[in-house]
């Protein structure tokens, strides 16, 4: 099959494997085979577009033509290919993770469940695959509809109350900022297409490509930058997987993925540089990550706390976005795959320990760790990979970050992303540290705790162990992210 075919099915796969899903939802085994099966299929079509990808070949595929130059379009590009490696292969180990935490808490609704999962999915890889802005921002409106249902799972006041803010925020940047930079980008230049270098060099001047610039990464709400993040903590209401798609698989890094597509072909990063557009933003980025690390302290919450991690990280893709150096350019592509099968361990052993020891209270998991040592050990490996120590794949995003910073002679932002890793070892370490050394407030032995489902721990071994193996073998995310950014 041709690449331009493989990026079709790719997207339409999961759309359509909607379907059977709910027609199979009386029978829970075959409904959770057809999204195996699916996933697993999808995994393997956009794996066997990556040699194509690193060859230098470009598939572009136009899907509508609503007028001469305004087209929905889908591209195979270095970037994409980055996003869509990562979604693909993290739904597999989501659902598989899924089918073991629905069962095991009883949820209800679990056919909705997986049938939004699956549309979720295909609006991400349709941003992943988006040729220009319109394609990009049709598929981000359908990814913030398709995940509204999955966020007010439970059907609660509460999950209401939340989902309004999650879709009013989403919605609300991306129509009220995203869409008149959009129509602003089209008005100056005549297009949306991603162009190497970027489009809009020669067509404005240093001072309104700031305005400009910041119309997208506000806009981009799916991004979390300071002050439009409410929504991310906001979804934490909804079942632990939903928190792993919102924190890893697709939401906001759908968010960063575009903050990045911005910069490298709206802009390009020599305009960006040139024209110092990016240059009070970056502030904000950096207020971002620590912020949002000082807040995470105060949670004791689980889920709270490492949904307050999930904005600080991704305002360090953000900042290297911004920055547009080389270096940094590397670092923010690499901490999309790094950041996301860290989180996403972090998520799904906060899930496990909801399943199996009915706790999400910091505060309560003194001693549990003996219960729980591979959930707990997961959490402990996971929270290394955040920090960026090595032997994990994390150091290697932030190596990256930390050299952008320095090529661009920002060395309090290189003090930033120092101290917001410190501030990661106070939020993150603790917690394992407690689990397996600390008492029980109450006094207790939690003997009759064991582990979550077995479908949970293998979702949870395999991306633990994925952060592993990337400190060793980065390259084909490494490969990827110097193709873009050499300019290539």
């Amino acid at each position: 099959m041709s690449p331009a075919g493989i990026m079709q099915l790719a997207v339409a796969l999961p759309a359509a494997a909607s379907v059977p899903i709910v027609i199979t939802g009386r029978s829970p085994n075959l409904r959770e085979a057809v999204t195996l099966v699916t996933a697993a299929i999808v995994l393997l079509l956009v794996g066997s577009a990556v040699p194509a990808v690193l060859a230098g070949d470009r598939p572009e595929i136009t899907l509508l033509e609503i007028m001469p130059g305004l087209t929905l379009t889908l591209r195979l590009e270095p970037l994409g290919m980055l996003f869509a490696l990562v979604a693909s292969f993290l739904w597999l180990i989501t659902s598989i993770y899924s089918i073991g935490y629905m069962r095991g808490h009883h949820e209800s609704n679990q056919t909705r469940f997986f049938a939004c999962f699956a549309i979720a999915i295909a609006s991400a890889l349709g941003v992943a695959f988006a040729g220009n802005m319109l394609t990009l921002f049709v598929a981000y409106e359908v990814l913030s509809i398709s995940t509204y249902p999955l966020v007010t799972h439970t059907g609660t006041e509460q999950a209401k109350r939340a989902g309004r803010v999650y879709l009013g925020i989403l919605l609300g940047t991306s129509i009220g900022l995203q869409l008149p930079a959009i129509l602003w980008t089209w008005n100056v230049t005549g297009t949306l297409d991603f162009t190497k270098g970027g489009i809009l060099a020669g067509e404005i001047d240093g001072p309104v490509a700031a305005v400009l610039l910041a119309l997208y990464v506000f806009g981009i709400g799916k991004a979390a930058v300071m002050p439009f993040h409410r929504w991310l903590p906001a979804a934490m209401v909804a079942p632990t997987p939903v928190s792993a798609l919102l924190h890893a698989v697709a939401v906001v890094k759908a968010g960063v993925f575009a903050v990045l597509k911005v910069v490298i072909y709206i802009f390009g990063t020599d305009f960006i540089l040139q024209s110092s557009a990016s240059d009070w933003l970056v502030w904000f980025a950096g207020a971002t990550i620590l912020l949002a690390s000082l807040v995470a302290m105060t949670k004791d919450n689980l889920k709270a706390r490492l949904a307050y991690s999930t904005i600080s990280q991704l305002s360090y893709i953000v900042l290297g976005a911004l920055l547009a150096t080389q270096s940094s350019i590397i670092g923010s592509m690499m901490h999309i795959a790094m950041h996301a099968f860290a989180k996403i361990t972090l998520f799904f052993a906060a899930g496990a320990i909801l399943v199996a020891a009915h706790k999400s209270e910091i505060s309560d998991m003194a001693g549990l760790g003996r219960a729980m040592p591979i959930t707990f050990g997961a959490f402990f490996v996971a929270s290394l990979s955040i920090i960026g120590l090595p032997p994990f794949g994390g150091m290697w995003s932030k190596w990256y970050l930390g050299l952008g910073t320095i090529e661009s002679g920002q060395w309090l932002l290189l003090t930033v992303l120092l101290a917001s890793s410190l501030l990661n070892i106070a939020y993150l370490l603790t917690i394992p540290m407690q689990a397996f050394f600390g008492k029980p407030k109450d006094g207790t032995v939690h003997t009759r705790i064991q582990e979550a489902p077995t479908s949970c721990l293998v979702a949870m071994i395999v991306t633990s162990l994925a952060c592993l193996l990337l400190f060793f073998y980065p390259g084909p995310f490494y490969q990827l992210a110097t193709i873009i950014a050499g300019g290539q």
